[in-house]
């Protein structure tokens, strides 16, 4: 009888297990979409529209509630990035469900002094996170940041109350080495978010290792194979950033990456490894560290301070690219 009632209760408590999961700070039934703004530097190469579009495609696992554009050194002006953006939700046939914000050209450094000032650097971005941040759910909102991080730290300045409401993810950094793109366009961003109580993770980049998102490659000729003629027609075309009309989002990221700078074979799909780490945690190896600033270029461990960062690495990164391709496939199909 003794017996019979233990095995009950391990029962029950696997069922109970498999029926939820859980991720820092906030509980989510099976088949509970996960509530997200993609915040991103869209004009800057050729990954970020990749994890758009990726993004958008699995509508089945994210509420897509938004994306933020930010300026980076690359790609133009805010508006630049704004129009790319754009032309991604368009080709793959969202233009009516996810909506674009223009967030900040300059730094966090620079705009704070203006951010009770009408029309501030950024304000469209920044009062929409701290908008839907707000809204009665109990679901935690996720700000998955894939570029500089100046539009987030300037709505935890704006409205530190929603850094509760709030989980913020980053594609960024080579900890524990210093430098990477997306830090180096706004360390001060960087610097506030780490200073703030905000649940912070990172996934790391580390240019040149097979531990980071830099080892998430993909070569030209399978990715043109893969690619081409992929996913939904719609009627009326863009002109892409490079020229031409597409109807087609496979095509038109093609030519994306055909028109790269230097035509290299391959290419990382840096940006693509945030939304599938979100999608799926177990591709990636989740580290917690304590104290972590990053205070004059480098990275430093501050003592007696329990504030905690996540960092994802040890990408699998086979699973992810091939996700990433399984995706457009179930889109197409």
């Amino acid at each position: 009888m003794n017996r019979f009632f233990f095995v009950s209760v391990i029962l029950l408590l696997f069922i109970f297990n498999a029926c939820t999961y859980r991720d820092e700070g906030s509980s989510l039934k099976v088949n509970e979409k996960i509530r997200v703004i993609l915040d991103t530097d869209a004009n800057n190469e050729m990954d970020d529209q990749n994890a758009i579009a990726c993004l958008l495609f699995n509508d089945n696992v994210f509420d897509i509630e938004g994306i933020t554009v930010n300026r980076t050194y690359n790609g133009g002006d805010v508006n630049k990035h704004f129009e790319e953006a754009e032309r991604i939700v368009k080709l793959c046939g969202f233009e009516d469900r996810v909506r674009v914000y223009r967030g900040a050209n300059g730094t966090f450094k620079d705009i704070i002094a203006h951010i009770n000032e009408e029309g501030f650097d950024g304000h469209e971005a920044v009062d929409f996170i701290i908008q839907r941040a707000k809204e009665s759910d109990k679901r935690r909102l996720v700000l998955l940041g894939i570029g500089k991080l100046t539009n987030i730290a300037l709505a935890i300045y704006k409205d530190p109350s929603i850094v509760k409401d709030v989980r913020v993810v980053w594609l960024g950094s080579n900890y524990p080495m210093p430098g990477e793109y997306n830090l180096e366009n706004d360390t001060s961003a960087l610097g506030a978010i780490l200073k703030s109580d905000v649940q912070f993770e990172m996934v790391v980049v580390r240019y040149g290792e097979n531990t980071g998102a830099d080892a998430a490659k993909v070569d030209l000729e399978t990715f043109r194979s893969k690619m081409k003629g992929i996913g939904p027609r719609i009627e009326e075309p863009i002109v892409g950033r490079h020229g031409g009309e597409f109807n087609c989002i496979g095509d038109y990221l093609v030519n994306l990456f055909e028109n790269f700078p230097g035509r290299p074979k391959s290419r990382p799909l840096f940006d693509v490894t945030a939304v599938a780490i979100l999608k799926n945690p177990s591709w990636a190896d989740r580290l917690v560290v304590k104290g972590l600033q990053y205070v004059n270029g480098r990275w430093e461990k501050i003592k007696n301070v329990d504030r905690s960062v996540v960092i994802w690495e040890n990408l699998d990164c086979k699973s992810i690219i091939s996700d990433y391709y399984n995706t457009f496939l179930k889109v197409h199909n």
